[in-house]
């Protein structure tokens, strides 16, 4: 398969007429559209633009090369667009992108077309290549220039390693991103050429969707004067123990090729020092403290969610079910007390939810733990949050087995670490879940659960009683917190906060939670209704979708509006939402179900007051909208 097999004519465009990053993206979108490659238009989309918020994929030099892997692309496909006049794609270098090569991937395992897309990849560091579609006159010499660079690429001879000069400096290097598509392989070609230019010998093993290439031998590593490593994601690190190694961000791989290979020149490099297992680079990227915890905090959440959402709708419907079925005013008191499973139907779909939402804490911690310290983690993991929920610690007990079974296996890891070698098969079979589990167990049974879950009882029994100003100044945070990122860390705190509070019976705050995070997706799509002029044309188009992804309680639906605007985009939904958060804790709003937007109205106490709050909130965020944003001139 070569280049040209993924690039249709229909998906070129030469003169691309945009004026910002969002425009360039849904330009390129609707070029991949057209090859017919893409089953379902707006989960592309959406994939494409989680991959922009991982980090740009405008790699300098005027180039992004933006992509999205998922179910609804068909077959592997390229579009690409010539800016003329370049357009503010925020690259890594900040300078304007004139040439944009969108890439879909779909979400199979043979990957057939990935080392398509790394000759891609390599080709575009080639400036004199880059310089000549820029100035194709066709589509059809656009193609014919990809073709002629790839022939000779392809006709280079491979012995070509053999040829360098292997009395100089040996060097080996590692790629990897998070999507392994292209970023691996650029990394991979700048590294590789700045060291040619310095005479040095180098090797550099890839690890994309497709798997490790060119894997690094022991007998390379052992005659290796440097090794670097640009990553963004994880990577085998013991074998490098005892060699100089330099570990960075793939995109500097990219962009500050040539100082990484002075340093690995110089021989000012630290010693690698194996700390057992695989660990993971320590990248720029994930280099602070914070978002380190943040990352191992949302991996645990990421696997909690399908069970808290699915238990929660079940256990709702079960309350839906006795609230049709049941006459609750010719019940007792202490009948009463059974809502939700007097009938035997509602008895049965909160059975089945109460069991899925059993499993919300232990697989919390166990994948917080995971995180941290890989598959042994896990099982400490599980019985740390088993004993949160068995306990009265709850959610925050939850949080803290999980940091407390990851880093009880990176303090085992050291210590065993001592043993021999012979002992190393039966480390994580018996020595690591034996000896940890006791650790974790003993820790929050007798340290954790007294003060945890005094706290955790305080402060639901103090949610329980607020009334007033102070419930309605907690909606109006919580409203307005998922509004702050769409999606990102503060949202997703309020959410898991929201979510945490069901299980302890606070069903107002998860209330607040759920409409504040419905008002921008719907502020965005009014507003393009009410305020044509404020719009673009591709905006205007795109705006009444949001209409549909807000009442589903999708708020990465307004992302692409608040990332070409967010100075007045955000503070209109910020404050939209917040108003629906804090008038849905004045109406006495309540939700059992974490999720679903208008399809779980149904089990929404006082319904109709609800979409009250939210058509206001609507509303307010909307004209703040229409005030705020600055007439287009298309």
């Amino acid at each position: 398969m070569r280049i040209t097999d993924l690039l249709d004519l229909k998906s070129i465009d030469l003169n691309g007429k945009v004026n910002s990053k969002e425009e360039a993206l849904n330009a390129c979108i609707n070029l991949m559209v057209a090859s017919g490659k893409i089953a379902d238009v707006q989960a592309y989309k959406e994939a494409v633009y989680a991959r922009e918020e991982e980090g740009t994929t405008g790699i300098g030099e005027g180039i992004a090369i933006p992509h999205g892997r998922c179910d609804a692309v068909k077959s592997p496909g390229l579009a690409a667009m010539v800016v003329k006049n370049g357009v503010d794609f925020k690259a890594l270098d900040d300078a304007p992108v004139q040439l944009i090569f969108l890439i879909a991937a779909p979400n199979t395992k043979d990957n057939v077309h990935l080392d398509v897309l790394s000759k891609l990849s390599i080709l575009l560091m080639d400036e004199e290549f880059v310089s000549k579609l820029k100035k194709a006159k066709s589509k059809e010499e656009f193609i014919n220039i990809i073709n002629q660079a790839e022939n000779a690429k392809d006709n280079t001879t491979s012995n070509e390693v053999a040829k360098q000069n292997t009395k100089g400096i040996k060097l080996l290097a590692v790629t990897a991103c998070p999507t392994g598509i292209a970023h691996t392989y650029m990394a991979a070609e700048a590294i590789e050429k700045k060291a040619k230019e310095r005479g040095c010998s180098i090797k550099v093993e890839t690890r994309g969707s497709g798997g490790a290439k060119n894997v690094l031998t022991d007998e390379e590593i052992a005659q290796a004067d440097c090794i670097i490593v640009a990553a963004d994601t994880k990577v085998p690190m013991d074998r490098f123990a005892g060699k100089k190694v330099i570990e960075c961000q793939v995109s500097d791989g990219i962009s500050k090729a040539d100082k990484i290979i002075e340093k690995a020149i110089s021989g000012d490099v630290a010693i690698y020092t194996s700390k057992g297992g695989k660990q993971e680079t320590n990248s720029i990227s994930s280099s602070s403290k914070a978002h380190t915890i943040y990352k191992h905090l949302m991996s645990g959440v990421s696997h909690m969610l399908p069970f808290v959402v699915g238990g929660g709708i079940l256990i709702a419907i079960a309350f839906l079910i006795d609230a049709f079925l049941v006459d609750m005013n010719a019940l007792s008191l202490e009948a009463r007390g059974g809502f939700g499973s007097i009938t035997p139907y509602a008895a049965f779909f909160k059975d089945l939810g109460g069991k899925a939402f059993g499993f919300m804490l232990p697989v919390l911690a166990g994948y917080i733990a995971m995180s941290i310290a890989d598959r042994p983690g896990l099982a400490l993991g599980f019985v740390g949050g088993a004993i949160a929920a068995a306990g009265s610690s709850g959610f925050l007990g939850a949080l803290v087995a999980g940091f407390l079974a990851g880093y009880t296996i990176v303090l085992l890891r050291n210590v065993f670490d001592k043993l021999p070698e012979s002992l190393d098969g039966i480390k994580p079979v018996l020595l690591y879940p034996l000896i940890g589990i006791l650790i974790v167990g003993v820790i929050m049974i007798f340290i954790v659960e007294p003060p945890v879950g005094a706290l955790n009882t305080l402060m639901n029994e103090g949610l329980k009683n607020m009334s007033g100003s102070s419930k309605i100044l907690l909606g109006l945070i919580l409203g307005g917190m998922m509004s702050v990122d769409l999606g990102g860390p503060v949202n997703k705190a309020a959410y898991v906060f929201g979510t945490a509070s069901i299980a302890a019976g606070n069903y107002d705050i998860m209330a607040a939670v759920m409409v504040g995070g419905m008002v921008p997706p719907t502020a965005v799509a009014l507003a393009t209704l009410l305020f044509k002029n404020k719009f673009t044309t591709e905006e205007r188009k795109s705006g009444p979708t949001n209409f549909i992804m807000g009442m589903a309680f999708i708020s990465e639906g307004a992302i692409p509006f608040a990332a070409s605007d967010p100075l007045r985009v955000l503070p209109s939904c910020i404050i939209g939402s917040a108003i629906a958060g804090a008038l849905s804790m004045a109406f006495n709003c309540t939700l059992m179900a974490p999720h679903g937007g208008i399809f779980v109205f149904p089990v929404v106490g006082n319904a109709l007051l609800y979409l009250l709050a939210l058509a206001i909130g609507t509303v307010v965020a909307a004209f703040l909208l229409g005030i705020l944003k600055k007439k287009v001139v298309e």
